[in-house]
């Protein structure tokens, strides 16, 4: 595949899967009690659903750093996997939301009640933050030594990573959902999630912009047309 072809589909799933979450987050403040289960059951939909999306943005993220620059597998290896990591993060707990409001018989607040709210404090805590800032970080670094994308792209990297690891303390304030430092508080998960979905709208955007001034024959495309010349 071309180098351009990678950015266009990296970019194109990258918005796909942005514009699920920016969906999704909503949902989660829509009521303020417990929310019914039809409501629960639909965010956590969407939720996965746009991590699907993000599965193959991660790895398109890798593959459009190898192209640009084989020396860097390395750092396009960790892209990935933390990206990958990451999503597995946002599976576990939402499978945990929707199967609480469907074995508890009555609404509950499934971000901080039922038999697996607690399990998931730190998958949508400290682990998720910790893994955004890891990819975030080696993102930024990478896009800046390559000049792969636009130069805000890798400053915007950095400032994000740091809010994420901003609220890794948040595991000592209690798990008061309404709060919005603690370790499963609106400001640690939801606006987290917003800001995430948010940055990678405009990166996507980016990239799929920047496909217009890619290569677009692939290194076995001018392998053929050299030979054939030949």
């Amino acid at each position: 595949m071309s180098e351009a072809a990678t950015r266009r589909y990296t970019g194109m799933f990258g918005v796909i899967a942005s514009l699920f979450i920016i969906v999704q987050v909503p949902l989660y403040f829509i009521y303020s009690g417990a929310p019914p289960d039809w409501n629960i059951i639909t965010r956590g939909l969407i939720g996965v659903t746009g991590c699907t999306f993000y599965i193959v943005y991660f790895i398109g993220l890798r593959q459009l750093v190898v192209r640009v620059s084989p020396a860097h597998e390395w750092a396009a290896s960790v892209i990935q996997m933390a990206g990958l990591l990451w999503v597995a993060m946002v599976f576990v707990p939402q499978s945990m939301e929707v199967g609480a409001a469907i074995s508890v018989r009555h609404d509950i607040d499934t971000t901080t009640e039922g038999p697996f709210a607690a399990a998931q404090y730190l998958m949508q805590g400290g682990i998720s933050r910790l893994l955004m800032g890891l990819f975030l970080i080696t993102f930024g670094v990478t896009v800046t030594r390559l000049r792969l994308l636009p130069t805000w792209v890798g400053r915007s990297s950095f400032i994000v990573a740091a809010i994420n690891l901003a609220f890794l303390p948040a595991v000592y304030f209690g798990d008061d959902a309404a709060d919005f430092y603690s370790a499963q508080g609106w400001g640690t998960t939801a606006s987290m999630g917003a800001l995430w979905s948010l940055w990678t709208l405009a990166v996507s955007i980016s990239t799929l912009r920047s496909a217009r001034n890619a290569p677009a024959e692939s290194a076995s495309g001018h392998a053929g047309t050299a030979a054939g010349l030949g």
